[in-house]
């Protein structure tokens, strides 16, 4: 017997997005989610250590999903699933402190196998990190990288922008479900994004943005990529957040150097301090990785 099926690991995470870690330490006591519907309240609340309330909650609720073809349901939608036992889950993924256990897609998940490089920076960025990008984008796309950012405003919609301009591929993380386009001014770039490019999400679909969601997006951007190239940043931001996930994993972090006298530069000045490699074109990038043939 096998340890779930994908409708039974859909249904769970549909009623409760839990992380790997918990779903392991799950299965570790029951050995197979066929168990689930049977457990009680109370061994769940002792197992995943949540309240007696909310494990009687999510026990009716999987118990209500598991009767709801939500396979067929997610690929009426154009949804691709990719369970953390899929071929196309990044394996680097299981490198983070908590993988997620399953992603949610729309577009060609064939991106996940290219090589990919992050990049990101100010939801404010001023049209210094697009003059970069210019310079950054086009080598990297002549040599097949698909470019990673979180679709948010700013930095990561210009990246997402200028590497579909010079005809690359590009990779949208979201810190929302694949049913809701936040922000509403990327909807249009989502939308072709999700049509001839990739967005993917570690959220069930009905899942609204919510603040605490960014930083866990943040991992996957520096998850799935070689490594990350930062344009514009202040000292306290999401960007910092995702360059400190880098560097805890080994991946080397490519900063624009800024004018001194900006505040979207004292971010991205501290990190070259603190030994960031300057860079301000692509062809950097590829020598550092190797990547000239």
């Amino acid at each position: 017997m096998s340890i779930f099926t994908l409708e039974q690991l859909l249904a769970l995470h549909y009623v409760y997005p839990i992380s790997l870690n918990k779903f392991n330490k799950l299965l570790k006591e029951i050995s197979t989610l066929h168990k689930l519907e049977f457990l009680s309240p109370t061994k769940l609340e002792t197992i995943l250590q949540i309240s007696s309330k909310k494990a009687e909650k999510i026990l009716t609720n999987y118990n209500r999903m598991l009767k709801i073809n939500l396979v067929a349901a997610y690929a009426h939608e154009g949804i691709q699933v990719i369970p953390y036992t899929d071929p196309m889950y990044p394996r680097s993924l299981f490198h983070l402190v908590d993988p997620p256990t399953l992603l949610y897609g729309k577009g060609d998940i064939s991106l996940l196998k290219s090589r990919k490089i992050a990049i990101i920076g100010s939801r404010r960025a001023t049209n210094y990190t697009e003059k970069a990008l210019q310079q950054i984008v086009p080598p990297l796309v002549e040599k097949n990288f698909v470019i990673v950012s979180g679709l948010a405003k700013g930095a990561d919609a210009m990246a997402h922008r200028i590497t579909m301009r010079f005809g690359g591929k590009t990779i949208g993380i979201l810190g929302n479900g694949l049913f809701h386009f936040y922000p509403k001014e990327n909807t249009e770039l989502a939308l072709e994004m999700e049509k001839n490019h990739l967005i993917i999400s570690e959220f069930p679909p009905y899942v609204g943005p919510k603040r605490w969601h960014f930083p866990l997006r943040n991992r996957i951007i520096s998850g799935i990529s070689e490594c990350v190239v930062v344009t514009e940043a202040s000292v306290k931001s999401g960007t910092i957040i995702t360059t400190d996930h880098a560097l805890d994993h080994g991946k080397d972090i490519f900063v624009v150097p800024g004018p001194i006298d900006s505040k979207l530069s004292e971010g991205t000045n501290r990190l070259l301090k603190e030994g960031a490699i300057p860079v301000w074109n692509g062809y950097q990038i590829l020598d550092e990785l190797n990547s000239f043939f």
